[in-house]
């Protein structure tokens, strides 16, 4: 097994707890609130970039390289800050994809600047931002490593065409974990889910935008694509298996506790998590399924009104420098955007470091690949209905 990161990874992917988050958002991305919307010609500020070195980034905890010697230096960042001469002030201060749009989203709407000119927040939230015009196209004529590095599974994601707005700042698959051992068998399909020696030790992810693609794909449904009558089959589906009593509950993170205790043999889950759960137990397995898994990002964005936009559109180029991906990627340990840093990584003298670049959850193999997609995500028309059945289906 390739080492864990000194330091586990926080966990990023937030759940849309409530109809009424999911409400608000369907409200102001819609035609009921037209002063929502920002045009494009409002988005920009005067860019001081040139004579005001410096930039303010909001990112979440835990979510960056560290000094193992001294916790608070970010070598990657430094390094950044050394070569260009920018001074970042880095705010490990989003802890919820909903929690953070309500924060900033008052100035947004008001044409007002959010005082940062970086975030970070999970695709499903960035699709909504692009939608309301809250963020600016970044100008790829400063961002070069983008341009020749960045993944092409990422590359267009259906909110996003050709990643005008956004750029990930890392990746994750959605899809099975259980425990092998204990299972005494292998799965390799989602409808093994179902199988009838599993009863009452399934688990699901409760988040609407969290569930449903990888269900979909159970189905044999292009997750690109997804209509309607997709998601309310998922639906009855699922119904029919919580009356089964096949589905043990619904959970946040949580998932985790239940398959280490063993309560739990088989449960959707985040690559990023197995990886440390595979250092304490090498029985539990993460599976891309044969039907396919989704491939899910946090992406970089730069609001509206941003004072130091050139700023950041560099420190984002900086990011793709495959040498800086790698190392990175050898601390957080999640699917790496940049595929050139394997090379890197596995060139390293460390022969932990070089494992890395062998490990499917951080950079994917060919076969894996194939069998990845991004899920188009869920309109704000669709939000409303959708929120509301998943909601009364998992009991929040």
């Amino acid at each position: 097994m390739p080492r864990t990161p000194k330091h586990p990874p926080f966990t990023r992917r937030s759940l849309l707890r409530t109809l009424g988050g999911g409400a608000v958002l369907g409200a102001l991305a819609g035609c009921g609130v037209p002063g929502a919307y920002v045009a494009p010609g409002d988005r920009p500020a005067a860019d001081l970039s040139a004579r005001d070195r410096r930039l303010t980034w909001a990112n979440w905890p835990l979510y960056i390289d560290s000094d193992e010697k001294h916790p608070n230096r970010r070598p990657t960042l430094e390094a950044f800050e050394k070569q260009t001469g920018i001074a970042v002030d880095y705010v490990e201060e989003i802890n919820d994809n909903d929690e953070f749009f309500g924060k900033i989203s008052p100035a947004l709407m008001n044409h007002q600047q959010t005082g940062r000119d970086l975030i970070v927040i999970s695709d499903w939230m960035c699709a909504r931002f692009v939608r309301l015009g809250w963020v600016q196209e970044m100008d790829r004529a400063r961002q070069p490593q983008v341009a020749q590095h960045l993944d092409p599974l990422l590359r267009s994601p259906a909110f996003d065409p050709g990643r005008k707005f956004t750029v990930p700042w890392q990746s994750g698959i959605t899809g099975i974990a259980y425990n092998r051992r204990k299972l005494g068998r292998e799965i390799q399909r989602v409808s093994d889910l179902w199988a009838p020696g599993l009863k009452g030790r399934v688990t699901l992810l409760s988040g609407l935008d969290e569930a449903f693609a990888l269900l979909m794909q159970g189905n044999g449904v292009d997750i690109t694509r997804w209509t309607a009558d997709d998601f309310h089959r998922v639906c009855d589906q699922v119904q029919r298996h919580i009356r089964s009593g096949q589905i043990r509950r619904f959970t946040g993170n949580d998932y985790t506790k239940d398959l280490v205790s063993g309560d739990v043999l088989a449960c959707q889950a985040y690559s990023g998590d197995v990886i440390q759960l595979q250092a304490d137990n090498p029985d539990i397995h993460f599976v891309v399924p044969e039907e396919g898994a989704e491939l899910w990002a946090d992406s970089l964005m730069i609001p509206d009104r941003a004072r130091h936009k050139a700023n950041a559109e560099l420190l984002v180029d900086h990011y793709y420098r495959p040498e800086v991906a790698a190392a990175l990627a050898s601390w957080v340990n999640y699917v790496c955007p940049v595929p050139a840093a394997r090379d890197v990584l596995a060139a390293a003298k460390d022969r932990d470091t070089a494992a890395l670049a062998e490990n499917p959850l951080i950079f994917p193999d060919p076969t894996m690949r194939r069998r990845l997609a991004v899920a188009r995500d869920i309109t704000s028309t669709e939000r409303l209905d959708f929120a509301r059945r998943w909601n009364r289906i998992v009991g929040l």
